[in-house]
C-alpha cells in the first residue's frame, strides 16, 4: 500500500514538473514577444495629467518616490495630487517639503476625510477625482519610483490609432522591487521579478492582451471611469487595481500595458509580515480569478521538482528533471528580471530561487484555507472582491467633503 502511494506520488509530480518546465518556456516565449513589440512614444500626443496619490504614513524612500514623478521629461501639463484622510498623517511634513523643492509644480495636499467604503485608498481616490483639473488621471502606489520619460511613454499609449479596433481606456505598467536588507524583503522582491512579472506577460500573450490593471500604474481617461460608473464602485474592493482594469475592459475599452517599468519599495520585511503580506496576495487572487488561482499550481515546477525526486528516492530521472527545470526556471528568471524589468537587484538573489519557490508552494496552499487577511494592521475577511472588518461594523457612506491643507 505504502509502495503504491509513493509511486502515484511520484507519477504526480512528475507530470506537474514537466508541466512546469512548459510554463517556464511559455513564459519566456511571452517575454520576448513583448519586447519585440515596443511602441516609441507619439511626438506631439501630451495631453494634460493629474497624477493622484492616496497617503497613509511615511516610508524612508516615499519622498524620493515623489520627487521622481516631479522630474518629469514631458511636454504636456501635469499636476500632482496627494490625499490624506487627516491633516496630521505623518506624509503631511514629507508633500509640504516638496512643495518647496519644486515650486515650478502644480502640487496639492488635500485632506480626504470621508470613509466611503472598507478600501481607505480608493476612498480617498474617490475625494480627488473631482478636483483634478485634467481628463486623465493617472494613479500609482506612493512608493512607486519613475524615470523621466514616465508620462511621456504610457500617456502615448491614448494616441488616437486609425485601425484601433477598441479605444484604450487604461494604461498599466509592469514594476520591479527594490529590496531593504533582510532576507524576507529580498524573496518578496525576487518573487516580483520572476514570478509575478512573467505571469503578467503571459496572460497577456495568451488572452490577446491584458484584461485588469497593476497598482504600480493606472492611466485612465475619464471617459473609461465614467463608463464603469465611477472608482466609488470599488470603494469595498480590495483589487481595486485589478477590479478597475477589469470593469474598463468590460466595458469595451483596450487595457494597454507600457514597456516602461518603474521600481517599488519592498519594506524591510520581519518574517510575520512577509507571511501576513503573501497570504493576502494569493487569498486576493484566488478571490479574484478562482480558476487562475487553480492554475497556478503549473507555474511551480521547481518546487515539484523538489518533491519528486524526494518521492523517487534520488533516482537519476528525477535528479535529470530537476536540473532541467532549475535550468529553465533561471532562464526564465533572467529573461524577465534582466531584459524586461531591468532589474539588477534579482542576478545576485538568484540562489534564493528554490527558497522562494518552495515558500510560494506553502503559501499558495495557505491562500486555500481561509477568507482573512491582514491589511495595514487591520483584519479583513474578502469574499466576492469585497472586504469586511473582521469583528467591525460596515463602514457606511458618506457625502463627499473636499478639503485643503
Amino acid at each position: 500500500m505504502a509502495h503504491a502511494f509513493a509511486q502515484a506520488v511520484e507519477l504526480v509530480t512528475t507530470v506537474l514538473t514537466v508541466a512546469g518546465m512548459g510554463y517556464f518556456f511559455a513564459a519566456m516565449l511571452a517575454a520576448f514577444v513583448f519586447l519585440a513589440k515596443r511602441r516609441p512614444a507619439v511626438a506631439g500626443f501630451t495631453p494634460g495629467v493629474s497624477l493622484l496619490k492616496s497617503l497613509r504614513g511615511l516610508d524612508p524612500a516615499m519622498l524620493d518616490a515623489f520627487r521622481s514623478h516631479c522630474r518629469q521629461d514631458y511636454a504636456g501639463e501635469y499636476e500632482l495630487l496627494f490625499g490624506v484622510a487627516s491633516a496630521d498623517d505623518p506624509a503631511v511634513p514629507a508633500v509640504v517639503e516638496l512643495q518647496r523643492e519644486f515650486p515650478e509644480r502644480a502640487i496639492r495636499l488635500i485632506v480626504c476625510p470621508e470613509r466611503l467604503g472598507t478600501n481607505g485608498k480608493v476612498s480617498t481616490l474617490a475625494q480627488l477625482i473631482p478636483q483634478a483639473r485634467h481628463d486623465y488621471l493617472l494613479i500609482n502606489d506612493s512608493d512607486i519610483t519613475v524615470s523621466p520619460r514616465y508620462l511621456t511613454r504610457v500617456m502615448a499609449h491614448f494616441a488616437p490609432e486609425p485601425r484601433a479596433k477598441k479605444q484604450v481606456g487604461l494604461v498599466t505598467a509592469l514594476y520591479r522591487g527594490r529590496p531593504h536588507g533582510s532576507l524576507w524583503s529580498k524573496l518578496e522582491a525576487l518573487g516580483i521579478a520572476t514570478d509575478f512579472q512573467p505571469s503578467v506577460l503571459l496572460a497577456r500573450w495568451i488572452e490577446g492582451g491584458l484584461r485588469y490593471g497593476l497598482g504600480s500604474t493606472l492611466a485612465v481617461r475619464r471617459e473609461a471611469l465614467t463608463a464603469i460608473g465611477g472608482i466609488e464602485t470599488l470603494v469595498d474592493h480590495l483589487a481595486d487595481d485589478y477590479e478597475l482594469g477589469a470593469r474598463i475592459y468590460k466595458a469595451g475599452f483596450a487595457i494597454a500595458l507600457s514597456h516602461e517599468v518603474v521600481e517599488t519599495s519592498v519594506p524591510d520585511y520581519l518574517r510575520r509580515g512577509f507571511f501576513d503580506h503573501q497570504v493576502r496576495w494569493y487569498r486576493t487572487v484566488r478571490d479574484a480569478r478562482p480558476w487562475g488561482y487553480v492554475g497556478l499550481v503549473f507555474t511551480m515546477g521547481l518546487g515539484w521538482a523538489l518533491l519528486n525526486v524526494v518521492a523517487s528516492g534520488v533516482s537519476l530521472w528525477s535528479v535529470w528533471l530537476l536540473a532541467l527545470s532549475f535550468f529553465l526556471r533561471l532562464a526564465l528568471a533572467m529573461a524577465v528580471a534582466a531584459n524586461v524589468l531591468g532589474d539588477h537587484d534579482v542576478l545576485p538573489n538568484l540562489w534564493l530561487l528554490p527558497l522562494r519557490d518552495v515558500i510560494a508552494m506553502g503559501t499558495w496552499v495557505a491562500g486555500f484555507a481561509g477568507h482573512t487577511i491582514v491589511w495595514r494592521g487591520e483584519r479583513f475577511e474578502v469574499k466576492d472582491g469585497k472586504l469586511s472588518a473582521v469583528g467591525a461594523e460596515p463602514v457606511l457612506s458618506h457625502p463627499k467633503h473636499k478639503n485643503r491643507v
